[in-house]
């Protein structure tokens, strides 16, 4: 049985100023902004929430399925799925659009200017949720807006539960709109700022949120994350990474931990565990997906942090 992954395919363009923007842009200028940075470095990664999601759920062993949209630039990502094992069946090529992709200029003080071509994407509500096979659990990660409406009603229809991922696309819904989408939902995961939004939308707390799903997952950076779930809280605590090289699919790698614990029965306290697990290994690697891990590694580090097997 597979794990039907919804989000986007994208491409992430990483460019470094050796500068810092601050010395570019003068306050009293803004309204006639016009600058230009030089950008030695550059990486053109492999992301999206749904490639990334995949990924890493497929090195632990899980049966991902992705469901996304992609342009006509898309074979060299096409190329890396075929490599990796990850079926393509429902990754649909929209005709004369671009692969969504991120073009992201940083400067010296982390700080970042990033502009979001979603192009493909868009057109995500032209794939159909029964149009997968053998499904037995779902995510509706960030994708285009009308897709991930459709793709979660289509869930519901089909009595396949879900994970709601609203992501980066929490804007643009309304607070009707959200609280409809939670409750399609079996499970919902932001971070503190996504949970801060989505309370603020549709007027609900976070313990109130929770009661119309099976869990609520807010995930914290440095201070973990929490699991509401039954009427608790399950506070899980974040696994110290060996170096902080760059946190860009961290939360995909989360929520890959996620739906492999869901999939196989775990423990709420034991799949925020792994899925924490997972965002540490992946945070020492720059990009979503050039980190690598075996099941008997994770096994090892799971041991090692938390004083207790995870298989």
């Amino acid at each position: 049985m597979h794990t039907l992954i919804c989000g986007s395919i994208a491409y992430d363009n990483i460019m470094v100023f050796k500068g810092r923007f601050k010395d570019h842009i003068l306050p009293e200028q803004l309204h006639i902004l016009n600058v230009a940075f030089l950008v030695p470095d550059l990486r053109r990664e492999f992301g999206g929430c749904a490639g990334n999601i995949a990924y890493n759920l497929q090195l632990l062993g899980g049966r991902p399925l992705i469901m996304a949209t992609v342009g006509d630039d898309h074979q060299p990502y096409a190329y890396r799925l075929d490599r990796l094992g990850l079926a393509q069946r429902h990754v649909r090529h929209v005709p004369e659009t671009f692969t969504a992709q991120a073009f992201i200029t940083t400067d010296l003080d982390d700080n970042q200017i990033t502009a979001f071509h979603p192009g493909a994407m868009n057109h995500s509500h032209l794939n159909h949720v029964h149009d997968a096979s053998d499904v037995r659990l779902g995510i509706v990660a960030p994708d285009g807006r009308e897709g991930m409406l459709q793709h979660a009603r289509e869930f519901h229809a089909a009595g396949i539960p879900f994970l709601f991922d609203p992501g980066q696309g929490l804007p643009m819904f309304d607070g009707a709109e959200l609280l409809e989408l939670v409750r399609l939902a079996d499970f919902v995961a932001v971070n503190d700022y996504e949970g801060q939004m989505l309370q603020e939308k549709t007027q609900l707390r976070l313990d109130q949120i929770a009661q119309h799903v099976k869990a609520l997952v807010v995930t914290l950076g440095a201070k973990g994350s929490l699991i509401f779930t039954g009427g608790e809280q399950i506070e899980i605590p974040c696994v110290k990474a060996d170096s902080i090289v760059d946190p860009t699919g961290c939360g995909d790698a989360y929520r890959a931990g996620l739906l492999y614990g869901i999939a196989n029965g775990m423990e709420w306290q034991h799949t925020g565990r792994l899925a924490s697990l997972l965002g540490a290994l992946k945070i020492e690697h720059r990009g979503g997906q050039n980190h690598h891990f075996t099941r008997d590694e994770v096994a090892g580090c799971f041991k090692q942090n938390f004083g207790t097997t995870v298989w």
